[in-house]
């Protein structure tokens, strides 16, 4: 099975203490509608945080600042392997435009279950629950 290579920002309100995580509705394909944490595939040469920051760059017109890594994903789809390298992370400059996604939505912890997730990234959501206030 192929192996798929992404990474995802947790972007967040505050990365020591996050009271509010950005989430975003896939605007295409298969998953179209279903929500997720914005990022992409690494392309060669470049870094897990430099594939991030160009991702973030080119989904929503804004710099970030990469934290720590919170989590990989290794997950099953049918027709690939997912490997998703999760990072928290905070807007430095921009102000998040939807230039792929059809919405998107800051979730606190009483929200995180308001949304349909990626079966991915369902499984991230017990992970931050628990980091946030």
């Amino acid at each position: 099975m192929k192996t798929i290579r992404v990474v995802a920002a947790i972007i967040c309100d505050n990365m020591e203490n996050p009271s509010k995580i950005f989430a975003t509705a896939r605007g295409y394909g298969e998953f179209k509608g279903q929500w997720e944490f914005p990022g992409g595939k690494i392309e060669a040469g470049e870094s897990p945080e430099e594939a991030l920051v160009r991702e973030i760059r080119e989904e929503l017109d804004t710099d970030i600042e990469v934290g720590s890594l919170i989590h990989t994903i290794e997950y099953d789809y049918p027709t690939f392997h997912l490997s998703m390298d999760c990072f928290l992370a905070k807007v430095n400059s921009g102000s998040l435009v939807l230039k792929e996604a059809e919405a998107a939505r800051w979730l606190t912890k009483s929200e995180l279950y308001d949304v349909q997730w990626l079966p991915a990234d369902l499984s991230l959501i017990e992970i931050l629950e628990k980091m946030m206030r």
